[in-house]
């Protein structure tokens, strides 16, 4: 399980099974969905801890950073294209363990929230 966190990118039954597998304490880390909150609202991927929309990246970047250097980060958006966008801004600034969420929720085919 911990090895899906190693990875760069994970599909979304990867993903499922992460989410699965924290709930059951078996895993630690962030989902953090980077559409905006019209999307947002439209649907979300349960299990998602913060919403920080790409349009608002320039007020959260830094912070999320600074609070996530040590923990493992997975970025979600409607295709993975943002969301992608996110984590190579991440990785090029040294931020070692943050992974996209390939195909976004889109191909997610887990409990979607309203």
């Amino acid at each position: 399980m911990q090895t899906l966190l190693e990875k760069d990118d994970i599909n979304s039954e990867e993903l499922h099974t992460l989410l699965e597998a924290r709930e059951e304490g078996m895993v630690d880390f962030l989902l953090i969905d980077v559409r905006e909150d019209m999307e947002y609202n439209m649907g979300h991927i349960k299990g998602v801890d913060m919403l920080k929309p790409t349009t608002s990246f320039q007020q959260w970047a830094q912070e999320i950073f600074n609070e996530t250097k040590e923990k493992k980060v997975i970025f979600t958006c409607r295709t993975g294209s943002r969301s992608g966008q996110v984590q190579h801004v991440f990785k090029q600034n040294g931020h070692t363990g943050v992974l996209n969420h390939f195909g976004g929720i889109v191909t997610y085919y887990g409990e979607i929230e309203k």
